[in-house]
């Protein structure tokens, strides 16, 4: 009957973290009582798939050998939202209709006009994230003619790239 808030205090006993939380007394012999909890825990990225509580309940008036005790298997679910940016510099480009490529031409201009290319991945969280891949399909060829020439692929973060066997196929 009603609802009382319990004073609960985290400890540490053998390495184990510990939360004792104070029932009160006196209570009538085979009174019952229904316990809520909501536990926050973080730093739960490299936990695994599940958390487990070990729940007790203890009397300090009669102890006794059979104190009941259930335990709680909890599934951790990482939550992490990825978000992509990307723009190209310039953010048009008109060819002239009087462009060629030269063939066996070293000179970057003789291929095209630089257009940039940059995509940002972000993770907007609450999680941490790792092993994410990102596959980025850029059309090259148009038939059989040069659509954009790729002449390099660059990464920022401490990320792997592994490139394009089309990138400067020239060595311009």
């Amino acid at each position: 009957q009603g609802q009382e808030k319990l004073s609960c205090n985290p400890k540490k006993e053998n390495g184990t973290h510990v939360v004792l939380c104070e029932l009160g007394n006196p209570m009538k012999a085979g009174a019952r009582i229904t316990v809520d909890m909501e536990l926050s825990v973080s730093g739960l990225e490299d936990i695994g798939d599940a958390i487990t509580f070990h729940l007790q309940l203890r009397s300090k008036n009669s102890p006794s050998p059979s104190n009941a005790s259930v335990t709680v298997t909890v599934p951790v679910e990482a939550e992490a939202e990825m978000e992509l940016r990307g723009n190209s510099l310039p953010a048009t480009t008109v060819l002239p209709t009087s462009w060629h490529l030269v063939e066996g031409s070293q000179r970057l201009e003789d291929h095209g006009i630089k257009v940039e290319h940059v995509y940002e991945l972000h993770n907007k969280g609450p999680g941490t994230v790792n092993g994410v891949t990102l596959s980025l399909a850029v059309p090259h060829l148009l038939g059989d003619h040069v659509l954009l020439y790729l002449l390099e692929l660059g990464t920022e973060g401490g990320m792997n790239c592994s490139h394009h066997p089309a990138l400067n196929p020239a060595q311009v």
